[in-house]
């Protein structure tokens, strides 16, 4: 019989490896304390909108079809994906809009109505990132980095490709204007880091982007985390919600299984958890059972963590699709750009300006709000709970004050046309996601905590309890968490334990087969 895993949480990393390793023959059971599944992609739903909690950004779909097709499945059977032109609208601080997609001719002419020169720089950055891209993504993204002596093999070609850089002053090398600098180096941002301090590696995600497209899951991207539970259900995989799992089990080093609140346990071959990495470590394993190296000390003093959000859902009585101003994924930048990130980032307190992610969903897919209506989401980067910050007094005047902005330059009359709304910040990523300090991408995404200095994928401490989700490696954002999962199945298909099963269920295989062969004669 397969080897038992167990699986804490079901946001994509978590889903990724359930679906892998159920198509391989393991039993599967995952365990989430939340109604639904998905995670950070929980959908909220109100007076018949629906609310993707987010990732909301899907690129590089090729990962999904691997999943389905490992099954025997084809993802297009489960989940319709459409691809959006532009990918982003950018608006600078007056709201002069900035577009662009995979079209490089197009580009070039936005570019140029910026600044002339920067076209041809763009080129240059654009062939300079693929070599970052075929090493960072290619090569490396879904490998493990679980000793030194695979980062050592690695260091070579990340001095090579500048990695020591920060992507703003990387994409500095190129593009002389203000304002496209913002636009080419704004991309750590949707995996928790700053563009003043996120290694240059990072600016892969722009060529990325180009390489595959940016596309919307038909239905939201809760229909996405429908398709992969639906997949996971006919694999005979299990799926346990309302459940929140307490204590990872450890006995001689080697992680058994979970307790849940209720007091019962639940055995396990090997453990995933998809929670927080620093929230597992010092929350389900018991203190006495971590080494050193896992001390809270570590998690607490030594780690830096994402910056938090806020996040305003709302839908409106109103249409504003046909005005044309705004597209499907809208960036507003505010006037202060490097300022701002360091308020956020380093001095921890909450600015009174901010730069702004607004989803439209309904411009590509209506069906997610009541006929004649609108669906949004606005984001606001804040920092997380490291700060002085009381949400309690903060969060109603901080919505009122984004509210007001967009009423006034995006979206008129937005808050008579309101029907439904939803606010979460970075309370909701502690209480409900488990994530500490509220970090809504757990491990801030610098050098320094990067591919083998980033949490490993196979926990330095018990050989059979595995990580997957945005605080491993290779990081935050869907292609991060799906590579995180690949690569957690790879290491169970590869664990001793599993050569070990394999060998008994061969040898049991034989032996029948040697029984049958007797009883004929």
């Amino acid at each position: 019989m397969k080897e038992k895993v167990i699986i804490i949480g079901s946001g994509f990393g978590g889903l990724g490896a359930a679906a892998r390793l159920a198509a391989q023959g393991y039993r599967v059971e995952i365990f989430d304390k939340q109604d639904k599944p998905g995670g950070r992609a929980y959908v909220f739903e109100q007076n018949g909108f629906k609310f993707d909690g987010g990732p909301t950004v899907i690129t590089a779909p090729f990962m999904f079809d691997e999943i389905f097709e490992m099954a025997g499945r084809k993802c297009e059977d489960y989940v319709e994906f459409k691809r959006l032109d532009p990918f982003y609208r950018i608006f600078d601080h007056a709201g002069r809009p900035f577009d662009y997609n995979d079209d490089a001719n197009f580009i070039a002419n936005q570019i140029r109505q910026r600044n002339p020169k920067d076209a041809e720089g763009y080129g240059r950055f654009m062939d300079s990132t693929q070599a970052i891209f075929q090493k960072g993504f290619v090569e490396l993204a879904d490998k493990p980095f679980l000793s030194i002596t695979d980062m050592l093999k690695v260091t070579p070609d990340l001095i090579k490709l500048q990695s020591h850089k920060s992507v703003y002053k990387y994409v500095s090398r190129f593009i002389n204007n203000e304002f496209l600098r913002r636009v080419f180096s704004f991309h750590p941002l949707l995996i928790g880091g700053n563009p003043f301090d996120s290694s240059s590696i990072y600016a892969m995600i722009h060529y990325l982007e180009r390489e595959w497209g940016i596309h919307y899951a038909m239905g939201g991207t809760g229909a996405l985390v429908n398709a992969l539970v639906r997949l996971i259900e006919e694999l005979n995989g299990r799926i346990h919600l309302n459940t929140e799992v307490t204590e990872i089990i450890i006995k001689d080093k080697r992680a058994t299984g979970i307790r849940l609140a209720d007091g019962t346990i639940h055995t396990a071959d090997h453990v995933i958890s998809n929670a927080d990495v620093a929230w597992t470590n010092m929350n389900l394993i018991p203190a006495n059972k971590r080494s050193l190296r896992n001390s809270d000390f570590r998690w607490k003093k030594l780690t830096r963590y994402s910056m938090s959000l806020v996040v305003i859902y709302f839908g409106t009585k109103k249409l504003y699709r046909h005005e044309g101003k705004l597209a499907h994924h809208n960036i507003i930048l505010g006037e202060r750009y490097k300022g701002l990130l360091a308020d956020i980032f380093k001095n921890k307190v909450l600015p009174e300006d901010f730069s702004l992610y607004l989803h439209m969903p309904t411009l590509t897919d209506p069906s997610i709000a009541p006929d004649g209506h609108e669906a949004f989401y606005v984001l606001a980067p804040v920092p997380h709970l490291g700060a002085n910050v009381d949400w309690a007094q903060a969060a109603k005047p901080y919505r009122d004050a984004i509210m007001q902005f967009l009423e006034d330059n995006y979206l008129p009359d937005l808050q008579a046309n309101i029907v439904a709304e939803q606010m979460i910040d970075p309370r909701h990523f502690e209480s409900q996601l488990n994530s500490y300090r509220g970090a809504a991408f757990s491990v801030e995404p610098i050098l320094t905590q990067s591919a083998w200095f980033r949490p490993h994928n196979r926990s330095e401490d018990f050989e059979n309890l595995y990580y997957v989700g945005a605080g491993t490696h290779p990081g935050a954002g869907l292609p991060g968490v799906l590579s995180s999962s690949k690569i957690v199945e790879g290491l169970i298909m590869s664990s001793p334990q599993h050569a070990t099963s394999h060998q008994l269920e061969t040898a049991v295989i034989h032996n029948s087969q040697f029984s049958i062969h007797n009883s004929q004669l």
